[in-house]
C-alpha cells in the first residue's frame, strides 16, 4: 500500500502571512510615537468612531506617509503575488482603501467582524512582553491578544477558526468578508500594537477566482 498523501485545501478562503520589511516597521513605528505625542495629530487622524473595537486609540495612516515609507507599494505587491499564486490571474491594479493603527492595552478588545474592499489584512508592530496566563493555569494555550481568523462552522477535518499568535513584524492577508477579533489580555501595562488595511483589486479578478 503506498502511504504517500497530499494534502488538499479545496473549501475556505486562502491566508497569507508575510514578514513586513525591517524598514518600514521601523519607520511605522516612529511615526505613530510621534503621533501619539502630538495632540493635535491624534485628534486629526482619530478613526475610534467609525470602528467596532474598545481599544485606548485608533488613528488613520497619512496616505502621503504610506507611499514614502513604501507601505501601500509592499501592500500592492504582496497581494498581487498572492492571487497570481492561487489563481494564476495577474491584478492590474491595487488601491488602497484605507490603513490605520489600532492601540490596544490590558482588558481591551476587538469583537468579532469584517472589513469593507475586496482584501483586508492585519499585521503587529508592537508587542507586550506577555499577554497573560489562565487563571486556573489550564494546560492550554492562552488566548489573550491573539488574532483569530473564523470562516463556517466547526466540522469534521475542518475548524473555523485560525488563531495566530502575534509576532513583531508578521502580517496577514485576507479576504475582507473574512470574520475575525482580537481577545483582551491582561497582567501589563505595555502597547499591543496593529496595523490594518482594506484595499481594492481589479473588480472583473475578485468576482471570478
Amino acid at each position: 500500500m503506498n502511504n504517500n498523501i497530499q494534502i488538499l485545501k479545496p473549501f475556505g478562503p486562502s491566508v497569507i502571512k508575510v514578514k513586513i520589511p525591517e524598514k518600514i516597521l521601523k519607520e511605522l513605528n516612529n511615526y505613530i510615537d510621534d503621533v501619539v505625542e502630538n495632540q493635535i495629530k491624534s485628534k486629526e487622524l482619530d478613526h475610534g468612531h467609525k470602528l467596532i473595537g474598545d481599544v485606548t486609540q485608533e488613528f488613520k495612516l497619512e496616505n502621503e506617509l504610506s507611499k514614502k515609507i513604501g507601505w501601500i507599494d509592499f501592500l500592492a505587491a504582496c497581494v498581487s503575488k498572492w492571487i497570481l499564486t492561487v489563481s494564476n490571474k495577474k491584478i492590474t491594479k491595487f488601491s488602497l482603501i484605507n490603513s490605520w493603527v489600532v492601540r490596544q492595552f490590558e482588558n481591551e478588545y476587538n469583537p468579532v467582524h469584517h472589513h469593507s474592499g475586496h482584501i483586508s489584512g492585519a499585521g503587529f508592530l508592537k508587542l507586550p512582553k506577555s499577554f497573560g496566563e489562565f487563571v486556573q493555569k489550564k494546560e492550554k494555550d492562552y488566548l489573550g491578544g491573539t488574532l483569530n481568523l473564523i470562516h463556517g462552522s466547526h466540522q469534521f477535518l475542518s475548524n473555523s477558526v485560525y488563531t495566530i499568535k502575534p509576532e513583531v513584524g508578521d502580517f496577514y492577508f485576507f479576504p475582507h468578508y473574512l470574520m475575525h477579533s482580537v481577545y483582551p489580555f491582561k497582567g501589563t501595562s505595555e502597547e499591543r500594537r496593529s496595523i490594518s488595511f482594506n484595499g481594492l483589486i481589479d473588480d472583473e479578478i475578485f468576482r471570478n477566482i
